[in-house]
């Protein structure tokens, strides 16, 4: 069996989960978030918990029994925690802040980026070289994130760019003068 599959999902107080026409629904405190899933895989609650097994061991299925009980426990932990990605950005004269919804980032271009986020995902700037991502939907902050590091990846030489917060930039040496 699959060492993450058969973990069960302990469903916390004030958590509803259900399974209906090949659908979860998972409704918190902070919101609902629903996923597909395949019917190979059967979920059971027993209590509050849930447990999946699956009904044969083909490779395609048995990779499936691990996602959907990491997709369940990912869609609980953020219907009541919530899910948050910081990132910093670094650069001479760089700066982000908030207009309404939308996101506006001098970092370096001749223009400024406009970005507004998805449905689901707020953002908001504790200082001018700091962005915070959250939301109750895992993979819309871990997208909404990345979308924003890709626009000045880290370089690795001054260091100038978007990183994660907790991310170590390897930092290069520069050229040196020939004999």
């Amino acid at each position: 069996m699959s060492r993450i599959g058969r973990e069960p999902v302990v469903i916390p107080a004030g958590v509803t989960v259900d399974f209906a026409n090949s659908v979860m629904t998972v409704t918190g405190p902070k919101g609902t978030l629903t996923q597909d899933y395949d019917t190979a895989i059967i979920p059971n609650v027993e209590g509050n918990q849930v447990v999946f097994t699956r009904t044969s061991e083909k490779g395609d299925i048995r990779a499936k029994h691990g996602l959907y009980r990491a997709l369940l426990h990912n869609m609980v932990v953020g219907v009541t925690q919530g899910f948050t990605k910081s990132l910093i950005v670094n650069g001479v004269g760089w700066k982000v802040n908030m207009q309404g919804e939308k996101l506006i980032l001098n970092i370096g271009f001749s223009h400024p980026v406009e970005y507004t986020p998805l449905k689901g995902v707020s953002i908001s700037c504790p200082s001018q070289t700091e962005i915070v991502v959250s939301g109750i939907n895992k993979v819309d902050v871990g997208q909404v994130a990345a979308t924003l590091r890709a626009y000045r990846k880290p370089e690795p030489y001054h260091g100038y760019g978007i990183r994660y917060k907790d991310e170590v930039i390897e930092r290069k040496e520069g050229k040196t003068a020939g004999k």
